[in-house]
């Protein structure tokens, strides 16, 4: 398959709408709110090493929720199960990323590690094992051979009006599901969401989950096992982009987690990982654009989990 010219075809099939504005960015938090809609970008990585990108694949953007996936990775590197999931659900929330109303029915414990109050969860079990900001950078940094920081000033746009997601925290905390003090988790919990990364570094960095689990660049080292990587997978599948985990499935077939500044990656096992950016959003918060992306390289590649 020529999947350089299947991304170029996309880019330029989009790029109309992309100029135009497709979706809303996420101004609820004003460092975001000021990021051009017009932007877009694709890139993927096969099993064995081919990349091609297209469009503004180079492009840094605030990965937001997509970091998820590199925290729960740690995690899982981190902790035993038991202690991972004892506070954290593996069950599609089937409501908004920031759900509070969830969370009070069921106790302070959240659905599943890719909303909200699970990554907040998770965070603070990274802070719990130490020095958790320095460790995210340092694994995606490996992951795609390429240095990745924080971007300071969307971390500090976020505590700043971070509101819902101080109440989740607290919330979590009056039942006893936060063990470090709230500042702590929460301060984690917003860097690891203003790393900023490109699509070709995003794919690069996912590309463990296409290869059972085996670094992307590096020969002979597992980022996690093959169990763990399918585990990933798996709630990628069924929780990865919020409440339209279902329409994600029924119209792409493939692992995907989303993140608010408008991008998505995307896993093929055993084929390749992509990612995808377009700052406009629909009404579940991920991308307008970056989900007829997909579904078009799905129609065009014919590459699914089904």
């Amino acid at each position: 398959m020529d999947l350089q010219g299947i991304l170029e075809e996309i880019a330029y099939a989009l790029a109309p709408r992309a100029a135009a504005g497709a979706g809303k960015v996420a101004d609820y938090i004003p460092a975001l709110a000021r990021v051009p809609a017009a932007h877009f970008g694709i890139a993927l990585r096969t099993r064995d090493g081919h990349e091609a990108a297209a469009g503004d694949a180079h492009l840094a953007f605030s990965i937001q929720s997509i970091s998820k996936l590199f925290t729960l990775t740690l995690a899982m590197q981190t902790l035993p199960d038991e202690e991972l999931w004892q506070r954290i659900g593996r069950e599609p929330s089937g409501n908004p990323f920031n759900s509070l109303i969830q969370l009070e029915t069921e106790r302070g414990i959240a659905r599943n590690p890719f909303i909200n109050a699970g990554a907040i969860a998770v965070a603070d079990r990274l802070v719990t094992h130490g020095d958790a900001k320095r460790r995210v950078l340092a694994l995606l940094s490996s992951l795609c051979g390429e240095a990745v920081v924080f971007d300071e000033e969307v971390a500090a746009s976020e505590a700043a009006t971070g509101y819902r997601n101080v109440a989740l925290a607290n919330f979590m905390k009056s039942f006893q599901r936060i063990d470090n003090p709230v500042e702590s988790a929460l301060d984690m919990y917003f860097h690891q969401c203003s790393i900023a990364m490109s699509c070709a570094q995003v794919a690069r960095a996912a590309g463990y989950l296409c290869r059972d689990g085996a670094h992307p660049l590096e020969d002979g080292t597992q980022v996690v096992t093959d169990r763990q990587a399918r585990r990933l997978n798996a709630l990628m599948l069924t929780c990865g982009t919020y409440d339209a985990a279902g329409e994600f499935a029924y119209r792409i077939g493939l692992p995907c987690k989303s993140g608010v500044g408008g991008g998505i990656v995307a896993v093929v096992p055993d084929t390749l990982s992509l990612c995808v950016w377009s700052p406009g959003l629909d009404h579940s918060g991920n991308s307008a654009l970056g989900m007829e992306a997909l579904e078009m390289f799905v129609s065009a590649t014919g590459l699914s989990v089904f």
